[in-house]
């Protein structure tokens, strides 16, 4: 199997021939979202499938963001465009946790660091987002620690 970027570029490819408006622009934008990430820095490098799946994560954040902010100022249709986007990139990303299983992994890294306090803040929240590896936005898991944690 190839790597994250070349299933993005053949998934492209597939949309261009379907004639896929939709998908065709996000990944467009997307595959040049992470173009821009290869050449960030002091020289241009390939990124890893990690790296990829953390631009893609950041691209259907602002997607999400973006079609909230529309809804918040009565422009659905722009809403659902953003919309429509992140779903077309949240085929790439790792399914999300539900919130039940965010506390239980959560709570099993509080634990197992011995984090009990709020100033130990910090140092949970790395411990969780660890343990939490991209499969949840940091907000959610900044809440159940800050939860635990109080």
């Amino acid at each position: 199997m190839g790597t994250l970027k070349d299933r993005l570029n053949d998934d492209l490819h597939t949309a261009m021939k379907s004639r896929d408006e939709l998908t065709t622009s996000t990944l467009r934008m997307a595959l040049s979202a992470v173009r821009t990430a290869e050449v960030a820095g002091d020289e241009a490098r390939d990124l890893s499938d990690d790296e990829v799946l953390a631009v893609l994560t950041k691209e259907a954040k602002k997607r999400r963001e973006a079609a909230t902010a529309f809804a918040g100022a009565g422009r659905a249709d722009q809403a659902a465009k953003e919309t429509a986007e992140g779903e077309v990139l949240d085929r790439y990303l790792p399914k999300q946790l539900t919130d039940a299983e965010i506390s239980e992994i959560v709570g099993a890294a509080l634990t197992a660091g011995g984090f009990t306090g709020k100033a130990q803040m910090g140092p949970a929240m790395k411990a969780a987002q660890a343990a939490v590896a991209g499969r949840a936005e940091g907000g959610r898991v900044a809440a159940e620690v800050r939860r635990r944690l109080a």
